[in-house]
């Protein structure tokens, strides 16, 4: 019987990096050239938080430029990767009996797109993207999440794609040190990885006094949990990604299932 897939969270920082690369963009090319090569790839984005659960069901879902005040050459980007209707289906059939919706109106947003252009560049890796429910709690979305693990023994990439912290209205000039609460936080989250302790990063309000001002909204911290809920006993983890940006962005990013070496850490 072949490994489970690996399965990975992307911290995915400012949608720049899509026309404009830096060490995280290098680091995601060389984690997209580390990992197996998936069959599909089930993608989790912070930029797409809804109001009861949804994943998308058509064969060739749509780019979608979700930001806005951002250069032409953002908006002109594509991402022109195949959907795929029986994975969407696979979704819904696992999750039950949470009722999952078949959408067709939404696509790829950018928390999909601006990472998987750097970890598979011709598009050619099949994408389904799901919703987070916005009216569940965090722990409630991990239990939810847990009932994903069979895509893994199916040839399926779980991406996450968020940020441990994410505080838009603290961003500050790149070339400032990041305030005390996040790096507080984005170490602690560090700890706690490593440590193999996910029910407190569940419970990340109490993870250390910086949530708050690091987790002001949930959407971007919640993709980590779908990650974490498909972790194996004694599975390897590695943290290939670790970094603030701009004082309000933590980059640490996760994979669970394969051990990776660090391409960023920390600055």
């Amino acid at each position: 019987m072949n490994a489970p897939h690996p399965a990975l969270f992307i911290g995915h920082g400012s949608p720049m990096q899509a026309i404009e690369p830096t060490r995280y963009t290098e680091a995601w090319t060389r984690i997209g050239a580390a990992l197996p090569r998936p069959r599909a790839i089930l993608a989790v984005s912070a930029h797409w938080y809804t109001r009861g659960t949804a994943v998308t069901a058509q064969p060739r879902p749509r780019t979608i430029h979700d930001f806005h005040g951002f250069p032409a050459a953002l908006y002109a980007m594509q991402y022109p990767a195949p959907g795929d209707p029986q994975l969407a289906a696979r979704v819904a059939q696992l999750l039950a009996p949470t009722a999952v919706a078949l959408d067709v109106g939404w696509g790829l947003d950018h928390g999909s797109w601006s990472v998987l252009h750097y970890m598979y560049p011709q598009h050619d890796v099949p994408v389904v993207q799901l919703s987070i429910d916005g009216t569940l709690d965090a722990r409630a979305l991990f239990e939810m999440a847990q009932r994903l693990a069979p895509l893994r023994d199916e040839g399926v990439l779980v991406l996450g794609s968020g940020n441990v912290v994410h505080n838009l209205r603290a961003l500050q000039p790149p070339e400032l040190p990041a305030p005390p609460w996040a790096r507080r936080f984005n170490d602690a989250a560090r700890r706690a990885l490593l440590a193999d302790r996910p029910l407190s990063l569940v419970d990340y309000a109490n993870l250390d006094t910086g949530a708050a001002m690091s987790v002001p909204t949930p959407e971007h911290y919640l993709p980590l949990l779908y990650v974490l809920a498909l972790r194996r006993a004694n599975e390897p983890l590695s943290l290939p990604i670790d970094g603030l940006e701009m004082g309000g962005l933590s980059m640490l990013s996760v994979v669970i299932g394969a051990q990776l070496p660090e391409f960023a850490p920390a600055n």
